[in-house]
């Protein structure tokens, strides 16, 4: 503004200067007015020059603030922004990644307990897989040796039956059968020794009734036969009871070699005799003959 002040005032003393001297006072008076009005209004000029320079010097500085301020203020929000969108981001990728791993461990846990399950089901399966051919195989032995003792309880009683009815024949062939049977049933025990010799001693008693006195050759032909293999015992048994048998018996200790000794494996522990209900015998006398039908 100053500056502005002072080129007003070197423009009127120009003009002063080069303006001619007025030949009257009335003229200089005129001409002073008329300078002053100039300067007035060149002062005016120069102040609205100054107001619009300083208006336009505020409007640059306010727009220049303005757009620092948004500037500023966008710098910051971008600022913000990028912070909030790198949160959010973190965030997303803990939220997936804890998302994945929980599926990934939901999915291992669930494949452990289908394994587990699977694994479970198929020992079951197994153990009663095993449990049931371990049962049917217990079954099945109980069975046939239920059904051998019941075999041998009727096979027994109809040689009785058919001997008292004077079949000789037909009662030799089943009392055959039912020593067969009880042989097949010896190495577990399954009937007391005591029936088996019995039932021996029935055959012979037959065959001495039946062959009269050819009944020599019948029971060396009887004892030849295989079905007396490893009944020794028995036989002895019988023997007591029927004393006419111990030459025979004796003979054949004496034909039949001895059996080769193996060592055993494992001791097979026999199963308890399991008694079979059977008509009484009847008392034996030495020296007098029995009748193998005799019923107490």
């Amino acid at each position: 503004m100053n500056t502005i002040r002072r080129r007003t005032l070197v423009l009127g003393a120009i003009l002063a200067f080069l303006s001619p001297a007025a030949p009257s006072e009335q003229s200089q008076k005129a001409t002073r007015l008329v300078q002053e009005d100039r300067i007035k209004k060149l002062e005016e000029q120069a102040d609205d020059i100054e107001k619009a320079a300083s208006s336009a010097a505020m409007e640059k500085d306010y727009i220049t603030r303005t757009q620092k301020a948004y500037e500023s203020y966008y710098e910051k929000v971008l600022h913000t922004q990028m912070w909030t969108l790198g949160i959010a981001g973190l965030i997303l990728t803990a939220v997936f990644v804890f998302a994945v791993r929980f599926s990934l461990n939901s999915i291992n846990e669930r494949a452990k307990m289908a394994m587990a399950d699977a694994t479970t089901q198929t020992r079951n399966e197994f153990a009663r897989t095993v449990a049931k051919e371990g049962l049917t195989a217990q079954m099945t032995e109980l069975e046939k040796n239920l059904k051998d003792r019941s075999d041998f309880q009727s096979q027994f009683v109809q040689g009785l039956a058919e001997g008292f009815e004077e079949r000789h024949a037909d009662s030799l062939a089943t009392f055959r059968k039912a020593l067969r049977t009880y042989k097949a049933g010896k190495a577990q025990n399954l009937i007391e020794t005591r029936f088996g010799a019995t039932t021996a001693r029935y055959i012979f008693e037959l065959l001495r009734k039946e062959h009269g006195e050819n009944y020599v050759k019948k029971t060396g032909e009887e004892l030849a036969d295989p079905l007396y293999n490893e009944l020794e015992e028995e036989l002895a048994v019988a023997a007591l009871q029927t004393p006419w048998l111990t030459p025979f018996i004796n003979e054949k200790k004496l034909a039949d070699p001895e059996p080769a000794t193996h060592e055993p494996v494992s001791e097979v522990r026999p199963a308890a005799p399991i008694p079979v209900v059977l008509p009484e015998e009847p008392d034996l006398t030495v020296g007098e003959e029995p009748d193998p039908y005799a019923v107490a």
